[in-house]
């Protein structure tokens, strides 16, 4: 029986129905608002809607936040209002129906792993880069946790000694050079030292804090040569990155999923032959593949409903 998969946000509660294929056969979003009653209320609207239209016997919620590694609660949710919460529980209560939550890149990883770029990977590990990178790591198709339940939290690796501050307190983390965020960070720093005559970011953007990481995206593709620049910074750091993650892992995939790996074809090759020319052992030892998402913007989704189809049986 299909199960359901809710994408929970910053910005947005997505769902999906999902049959045991991983194929997205519905869907229903709505925008996540602020309060945790309204909250839990948009993610049963979401779910009563798609179950108006099909039959389903379980609920899979993907959380961008620390999920407790028995997957009942929430412990902390940056961009959501859960704080050691016992979410699973109580939406379980409302929908009448087992809830399993997740952290979303977890999800996500799971969903590569079923039915996408890391099908049948012995240990692959996807990488969410969007606002910020989230990471998920399976090992023989078994989700890497840690001890405490937040393992690998990658985004926030130091890569720069006193560099770009970054929201989780720290300075140069990872994340800070190699996102969205960072995209548009690097473009107005570029801006500024060059002084270029001309530049779409320029003449689209009345001021700095309205260019963005899709706004350097739009004026790549067009061929602007600041955003093409932002966009080899942040291949360059794509590379330190992925020969670290060698380093620590030794994976068999890398997956590139979120918001940025739609732009892949700019920065991707460009960051594997940097990982391949840095990383330990550089021409004597095998290399990940280093894959973008085969399943887009549905990856939690179907991670998500995955799992908990699979903890109903």
């Amino acid at each position: 029986m299909p199960a359901i998969g809710v994408d929970v946000g910053g910005t947005s509660v997505r769902a999906g129905v999902v049959d045991e294929q991983g194929c997205v056969l519905d869907s229903a979003r709505v925008a996540t608002p602020g309060s945790t009653d309204a909250l839990e209320d948009a993610v049963t609207t979401v779910v009563d809607e798609l179950r108006s239209r099909h039959p389903v016997d379980a609920v899979g919620l993907a959380v961008a936040g620390f999920v407790h590694p028995d997957r009942r609660s929430v412990r902390f949710a940056p961009h959501l209002p859960w704080r050691s919460a016992p979410v699973a529980d109580r939406m379980s209560g409302r929908l009448g129906v087992p809830v399993t939550l997740e952290h979303d890149a977890n999800a996500a990883a799971v969903g590569e792993h079923r039915f996408g770029a890391a099908r049948g990977a012995g240990i692959a590990l996807l990488l969410a880069v969007g606002t910020g990178i989230g990471a998920g790591l399976l090992l023989d198709g078994r989700i890497f946790r840690g001890a405490h339940g937040v393992a690998p939290e990658l985004g926030h690796l130091r890569v720069v000694p006193d560099g770009r501050p970054c929201p989780c307190g720290g300075h140069g983390c990872w994340e800070r050079y190699c996102s969205g965020t960072a995209l548009a960070a690097t473009a107005v720093e570029l801006l500024a030292r060059r002084r270029p005559r001309s530049s779409a970011l320029t003449r689209d953007s009345a001021d700095q804090a309205e260019i963005t990481g899709r706004r350097v995206a739009h004026a790549a593709k067009e061929g602007d040569g600041v955003a093409l620049a932002a966009f080899a910074d942040l291949a360059h750091w794509l590379g330190e990155g992925l020969a670290l993650i060698a380093d620590v892992y030794d994976p068999d995939v890398v997956v590139i999923a979120g918001g940025v790996a739609e732009s892949a074809p700019l920065f991707v090759d460009e960051a594997r032959e940097r990982y391949a020319a840095i990383v330990t052992g550089a021409g004597h030892r095998p290399l990940a593949r280093v894959r973008t998402s085969q399943l887009g913007d549905s990856t939690a989704i179907v991670g998500a409903a995955t799992l908990a189809r699979e903890r109903t049986r």
